[in-house]
């Protein structure tokens, strides 16, 4: 084992429904290792004690998010099959935040670079602090960011993507909003606070519909127009056999606040 895996590289708390993940690793700049990047796969995963997790927020702590995969693990030294570990790993971190049912949030606050820009894209909402920048520099030390690339071109218009990632040049938390990589900026003294409040407003509906919602987009947006209107007419008749949904409809009708069953 590592030394970076003799500690917590993610600190994990839960509230009312919503499942903070801290990166901890701050020395390394909360460097993607191996060994960050399991842990953090399994913080996801975890049972939790009673009901499952409604949000998940994805965090970290200083003035980077997340400088993305530990450079020193990439060397000869470690060899082709840890290498493809490191991505595999990666990639397996990645879909399981859109896979997952529960919506995942990154809280950003700084630098993210490389892999961990590919973390902040993967997610479905992303507040941000006016001091964040993000960026893939690989093609500085001579690696392409070619997986970062994956999520990155589906969060921003391609053209920005490849200025991005062949200049590895930053772009502003401004830039990222205008382009479609966060969802939001904020202060940094308002950054928790700000994402607290959507994850509650996003908690407080059913967690079933929300499932099916997240599930729907993700599929959906990768089909053509006629597609996925069948798709999204599929789910919808689906979603209306939901108990859920008829409490919701009912509870409209009645003029009261719903109870959900989930």
């Amino acid at each position: 084992m590592s030394d970076s895996a003799k500690q917590e590289l993610t600190l994990v708390t839960e509230k009312n429904g919503i499942r903070r993940i801290q990166l901890n690793n701050p020395k390394k700049h909360h460097a993607l290792s191996l060994d960050l990047l399991k842990s953090l796969k399994s913080a996801i995963e975890k049972e939790s004690d009673g009901k499952p997790p409604r949000v998940i927020v994805i965090c970290s702590s200083g003035k980077v998010f997340s400088a993305g995969h530990d450079l020193r693990e990439l060397t000869d030294a470690t060899g082709h099959d840890y290498h493809k570990d490191i991505f595999d790993a990666c990639t397996k971190v990645m879909q399981l935040i859109q896979d997952t049912e529960v919506p995942v949030i990154a809280e950003v606050n700084g630098l993210a670079t490389a892999a961990g820009c590919q973390l902040v894209a993967s997610c479905d909402v992303v507040i941000a602090s006016e001091s964040s920048r993000f960026a893939t520099p690989g093609v500085n030390v001579g690696l392409f960011c070619s997986t970062p690339a994956v999520a990155l071109a589906r969060a921003v218009p391609r053209k920005l993507a490849m200025q991005m990632l062949l200049t590895g040049e930053a772009i502003t938390a401004q830039e990222a909003l205008k382009h479609g990589l966060v969802s939001k900026v904020v202060p940094h003294e308002e950054l928790e606070t700000e994402t607290t409040r959507i994850a509650e407003k996003i908690s407080s509906s059913s967690r079933s519909v929300m499932a099916l919602g997240k599930a729907c987009f993700y599929k959906q947006i990768q089909k053509s127009r006629d597609e996925a209107y069948s798709y999204a007419s599929d789910a919808m008749l689906r979603n209306l056999n939901y108990d859920d949904c008829q409490e919701g409809i009912n509870a409209f009708v009645d003029k009261r606040q719903p109870v959900w069953k989930d």
